[in-house]
């Protein structure tokens, strides 16, 4: 069973600061685009991989992007800093990220990043801007088609703002 709040709890839990980005984020700002995975922008030091691999550690983490099915457990070794992890867990697959294509590294889209409630927490989730910036960048047709909505929910929010004497 997929259990994308699991991984997120999971990491927040852990005390790694990381933002929502990819197609969950779209499905948070309001995209009905569905997705079965999640897609953070984190800094993956030494110490960050060692807090997440001890977060995962009972939900069989494994590297996705391998031939091999390696255990995140086992590799890489101890002290690593990574720039990108991919993984599939008991609970679902979750991509952690340095950058975002187009937009920038975990600082910058943390700065533009927004707070929302989110199982029970606070969670930091990529700006609807620099969302759509970043899989304009990707440019898969599904990023494309989701760019289009994207647009047209920023379009509606700004509507709702300059309406006068209506609130959000």
């Amino acid at each position: 069973m997929h259990s994308l709040h699991v991984l997120l709890n999971r990491l927040a839990d852990a005390g790694i600061e990381f933002v929502v980005i990819g197609g969950f984020a779209g499905t948070l700002h309001g995209s009905a685009l569905i997705t079965d995975d999640v897609d953070v922008c984190a800094v993956l030091s030494a110490d960050s991989v060692e807090k997440i691999r001890s977060a995962f550690a009972d939900l069989h983490p494994v590297h996705r992007q391998t031939h091999r099915r390696l255990s995140f457990l086992d590799n890489p070794g101890a002290g690593v800093a990574l720039n990108n992890l991919y993984l599939e867990t008991d609970h679902g697959i979750i991509d952690v990220l340095t950058s975002v294509l187009g937009v920038g590294d975990f600082a910058r889209i943390k700065e533009r990043a927004i707070k929302i409630p989110l199982y029970g927490r606070m969670i930091l989730l990529i700006s609807l801007e620099d969302l759509i910036v970043a899989k304009e960048a990707v440019g898969r047709e599904k990023d494309l088609l989701a760019v289009k909505e994207l647009r047209a929910i920023a379009a509606m929010l700004a509507k709702k703002q300059s309406a006068p004497g209506e609130k959000l």
